[in-house]
């Protein structure tokens, strides 16, 4: 994925993360809308992780397409 396709992704996800909290929620859907929101906010962690291994890579004169998406565990465990 190049950066744009990267942007364009963080896009779609925040939009999507952005409709399912601003629906009123159905009480009996409440875990489903929080489990969906959770992935999605796991993969733009995972996006923007990616475009700063691309940034970093071109910085270092390195293949930013070398960079890869990185597990779930590994972007969830950085501290902030």
């Amino acid at each position: 994925m190049d950066n744009n396709q990267v942007h364009h992704r963080i896009e779609e996800l925040v939009k999507a993360e952005q409709e399912l909290r601003d629906t009123s929620a159905d009480q009996t859907k409440l875990p489903e809308r929080a489990a969906r929101l959770k992935a999605i906010e796991v993969q733009l962690d995972q996006c923007w992780d990616l475009l700063r291994q691309r940034q970093a890579r071109i910085h270092v004169g390195e293949n930013p397409d070398d960079a890869s998406v990185r597990p779930a565990s590994e972007v969830e465990g950085y501290k902030q």
